[in-house]
């Protein structure tokens, strides 16, 4: 059983847990409090003893199959889920500065919690620093119309942050975002946002899901879309709507086709964020890591009955959708680079290509020509879990990045092998090295040597790697049409 661990911050007394491995972990912590579709009011302080010994409510949600395996536990949702978990490596005694790493957990912002298993932060602790996870708000309750109010949870928990980590032997001073998938694309719009300007130093975006950020037109277009279903007429409806009518409705727009899977995303113009907000993070000057994994779509695709059957009439199909006039020069440089892919495989490399590779590879660019810190990696490392269809899937990085390869589920997803430690244990030094100096142990991307790390049982910096697929998709003619029509969170 844990021992008690307590301390007191400038917001009041807190009780967490003393684990035995000596760090100490504070749980479900309320950073603020909100009223449906209204931006979140900060809590400031609280009377007596606060207890955090276990985690608080995750937002309304619906899970996913990603979330089963991930350990989701959907049996403490509310709407009153503003809350964080803080982990450390020993008690604190408010006299030490360590580097802090706030986690914004993916999920497609409709889905996950900061409580989830794999995102459990001792194992970084360990390696000197504080860990946060938060919560915030998911779909229509965080992104409904341009309110932004998902985003608007993710600065006051930074605010937070700001007032109180120094008892948990915090620096206020060097805090890193890091963030998967919606988490990635979350942690570029904190970027750009002038509210958040000062809350965080350094950024750290996994596989960030980009195509997902909307702009205000199609914001109000779903609000819209929104409404109809609910059978409703304003958001003040909204608002008095019955918790579990409204997450039918939910469900029921996001079962309607459509090309980005941003029903409930970050709105550009909208509520903290600019009208660019990838051009506004370019030029942002916080040291910014970017990474993506080798197969991010065969986390989709090779579970989809639908594409089970896809062969090489599809593969030319999507290919002269994809690249235009180019089309039989990309298949013939994929097919050499990737002599053992089915033509389904060869289509879903495609996708990974422009759906997370490129628009990473995109920002960096930006962010590097704006003579800005920047570094590129590439998780390579293929799963032999389900006959090894999955490759090096999206999210597979997830318990690597944590070090977490005990938590529950991990064995399905990466299976049991010996040689994960090591590639868990380099990434999750890389990390805390980043959030420590500000900067990783390798090259630093730019735009004429484009060094990146690839993170594979054998470590290696590499040049422009597989650059003919990105001459490819540069020349493709139909590549924004690819963009809208294929792109997955």
């Amino acid at each position: 059983m844990s021992q008690a661990a307590t301390l007191t911050t400038p917001s009041g007394s807190i009780r967490g847990n003393a684990r035995q491995d000596g760090g100490c972990e504070f749980l479900g912590i309320r950073f603020a409090n909100a009223d449906r579709l209204t931006p979140p009011r900060d809590v400031t302080s609280w009377t007596g003893e606060l207890d955090a010994t276990k985690f608080g409510s995750i937002s309304p949600q619906v899970p996913g199959m990603l979330e089963a395996m991930l350990g989701f536990d959907g049996s403490n949702m509310s709407e009153d889920c503003l809350n964080l978990n803080v982990f450390t490596r020993s008690a604190p005694t408010g006299a030490t500065k360590l580097p802090v790493l706030v986690w914004i957990h993916g999920g497609a912002y409709t889905n996950g919690a900061g409580s989830i298993p794999w995102y459990h932060g001792s194992a970084l602790a360990s390696r000197g620093a504080v860990v946060v996870t938060i919560n915030y708000r998911l779909g229509a309750f965080g992104f409904l119309g341009d309110g932004n109010y998902g985003t608007l949870d993710m600065i006051s928990a930074l605010r937070w942050v700001q007032r109180n980590i120094a008892s948990f032997d915090g620096d206020a001073n060097n805090v890193t975002i890091f963030g998967e998938s919606a988490g990635g694309s979350a942690v570029v719009s904190l970027m750009s946002s002038p509210e958040a300007k000062g809350l965080f130093h350094k950024v750290w975006a996994m596989s960030p899901s980009i195509g997902q950020l909307r702009t205000l037109p199609r914001a109000q277009e779903l609000q819209t879309q929104f409404l109809e279903l609910a059978e409703v007429s304003s958001l003040d409806d909204v608002r008095a709507m019955p918790l579990d009518a409204l997450l039918e409705a939910q469900a029921k727009q996001m079962a309607i086709p459509v090309a980005n899977f941003d029903f409930y995303t970050p709105t550009a113009g909208g509520a903290a964020l600019p009208f660019d907000i990838l051009n506004a993070a370019a030029q942002s000057q916080l040291p910014l890591v970017l990474g993506s994994n080798h197969d991010e779509d065969r986390l989709w695709s090779a579970m989809d009955p639908l594409q089970a059957e896809f062969d090489e009439h599809d593969w030319v199909r999507v290919s002269g959708e994809v690249f235009g006039n180019h089309a039989s020069d990309a298949r013939a440089v994929y097919e050499k680079l990737r002599p053992t892919e089915t033509p389904k495989q060869l289509i879903s490399s495609v996708r990974t290509d422009t759906s997370f590779r490129q628009r990473a590879q995109r920002l960096a660019e930006q962010h590097a020509g704006h003579s800005n810190p920047t570094w590129m990696y590439w998780f390579t490392w293929a799963t032999p879990a389900f006959g090894g269809i999955l490759g090096s899937c999206h999210a597979l990085d997830v318990p690597f990045a944590f070090d977490n390869l005990s938590a529950p589920g991990t064995d399905m997803l990466t299976g049991d092998g010996s040689e994960r430690a090591g590639i868990a244990s380099r990434f999750a030094d890389e990390i805390v090295q980043f959030a420590t100096t500000s900067q990783p142990t390798w090259p630093a991307f730019d735009t004429a040597h484009r060094k990146t790390l690839e993170i594979n049982t054998e470590f290696a910096v590499l040049s422009d790697p597989e650059k003919e697929y990105q001459e490819c998709l540069i020349k493709a003619e139909g590549i924004l049409k690819f963009f809208n029509h294929y792109f997955h969170y």
